[in-house]
């Protein structure tokens, strides 16, 4: 397959380059007819584009050396006077070496018909006209080929630069999730520890949850985004693990639109977001808690809203975001930009009500 798309672009590229000549023989072979018939010496149309592509034909042929030289001398700061020099010396040469050509082609062409013409008769009379034209068609063709060459070179360079920012993303991606994964482990650990000596059982239970529950986390490493669906099991052994501890104080409510699950969401968002509302919205009171997980399509994008019952933001009072906090937001910044948003308000019946919305997209990707 490689070989064959090789092929029709080397084939393609033929064809365009015959075109180009051709297209400008053809406006030449117009001009020529109209300026033949204004003056009253009338040629036929055969003999207008015979001539004009002989003209242009013979170019085709010379541009391949010229743009050799100008690929091979650049006029850069270092070596400029040579490149200079080099095209001085070349752009005489193809000077005369054009007259050459075109009058071997015109010496062909006669003697196609009756009418012959010698080679010298042919060659005096373009040098002398042709010349300076010569001379300007070498540096017009010694110009577009460097433009295009800069314009090459100037999009490998953006290539590379894309390429550098997009595996900068990647390895800032990886140290978060890096940093985010042990953040996680060690806040349960802490809280299976304050356990230990009153509920063995319980802890028992929290620590086999947890084992499963990092087994799950090594499976997905290096993945920055999931299925909600996957997201949302995940969570679910994360709450099985806090419900250990809390018990009855802790009620999680899920509103999940169906058409989400499919979404693709990145990894690990929703543990810190629960795990904020735990910390700072259940554990610090006595009362029972309540968790709502909330997740639906907006146009173009995909809502997921976090709340709690607990005191959420006082007034006058700036929000500290935590490890976990702080990790999602860079998360989220490396993975949309300015596409996603990342919100704290206070709930109409108190609490803190934390919103992520994010471009919706149709299939997951394991990498950025």
């Amino acid at each position: 397959m490689k070989i064959e798309r090789l092929i029709r672009r080397r084939w393609l590229k033929w064809v365009l380059f015959a075109g180009f000549w051709t297209l400008i023989g053809l406006s030449f072979a117009i001009n020529f007819y109209l300026a033949s018939s204004i003056f009253g010496r009338a040629v036929t149309w055969g003999q207008a584009i015979g001539s004009s592509l002989g003209d242009w034909y013979v170019w085709a042929v010379l541009s391949f050396p010229i743009i050799w030289l100008a690929r091979r001398f650049h006029f850069e700061r270092t070596n400029w006077l040579r490149s200079l020099a080099v095209h001085l010396v070349a752009g005489a040469f193809v000077a005369v070496s054009y007259p050459a050509l075109r009058a071997w082609v015109a010496a062909w062409q006669a003697s196609l018909s009756s009418d012959p013409v010698l080679f010298s008769a042919a060659f005096k009379p373009l040098l002398v006209k042709s010349w300076h034209f010569n001379l300007l068609i070498y540096w017009v063709i010694v110009s577009v080929s460097h433009a295009f060459d800069y314009y090459r070179k100037f999009q490998d360079r953006e290539l590379r630069s894309l390429e550098l920012e997009k595996r900068l993303t990647e390895a800032k991606l990886q140290a978060l999730q890096m940093q985010l994964n042990p953040h996680f482990l060690f806040n349960t650990l802490h809280g299976i520890s304050s356990l230990m000596h009153k509920d063995v059982e319980a802890a028992d239970r929290m620590l086999i949850r947890l084992s499963d529950l990092l087994r799950r986390t090594l499976e997905n490493t290096g993945t920055q985004e999931v299925p909600l669906q996957d997201e949302l099991d995940f969570l679910k052994r994360y709450l099985e693990i806090e419900q250990t501890r809390f018990g009855d104080r802790l009620t999680v409510r899920m509103d999940i639109a169906p058409d989400t699950l499919d979404a693709p969401v990145p990894n690990l968002v929703l543990q810190p977001l629960v795990e904020n509302a735990i910390r700072h919205g259940i554990e610090p009171h006595a009362k029972p808690g309540l968790i709502e997980l909330r997740a639906r399509r907006l146009p173009g994008s995909l809502e997921l809203q976090v709340s709690d019952n607990g005191t959420g933001i006082a007034r006058g009072q700036a929000f500290e975001e935590g490890v976990g906090l702080s990790n999602t937001r860079a998360r989220l910044e490396q993975l949309y930009g300015k596409a996603h948003r990342f919100d704290f308000s206070n709930g109409t019946n108190g609490g803190l009500v934390v919103s992520v919305t994010i471009p919706l997209r149709l299939e997951t990707n394991g990498a950025v």
